[in-house]
């Protein structure tokens, strides 16, 4: 089963993730979420490193109203 939009300029459009199949999106997707999952060290990393830039960012706006945190 093929999907098909009309686009802005009126022709049809049978490109790109959006004109596909709902099951074919579904099927891309769960290859992704599994690809990304394979690696917990990497996931963890990237997790550690976003906490510390929003725990730094917290610290910088304290300090700079000159208010301490606990």
């Amino acid at each position: 089963m093929e999907r098909e939009r009309k686009s802005q300029g009126g022709g049809i459009a049978n490109r790109g993730f959006a004109s596909m199949d709902p099951e074919r999106q579904r099927e891309i997707a769960r290859k992704g979420g599994a690809t990304v999952s394979r690696n917990r060290e990497h996931m963890a990393e990237i997790g550690r490193k976003g906490g510390e830039a929003s725990g730094t960012s917290r610290s910088n706006r304290a300090n700079q109203n000159g208010n301490a945190l606990p």
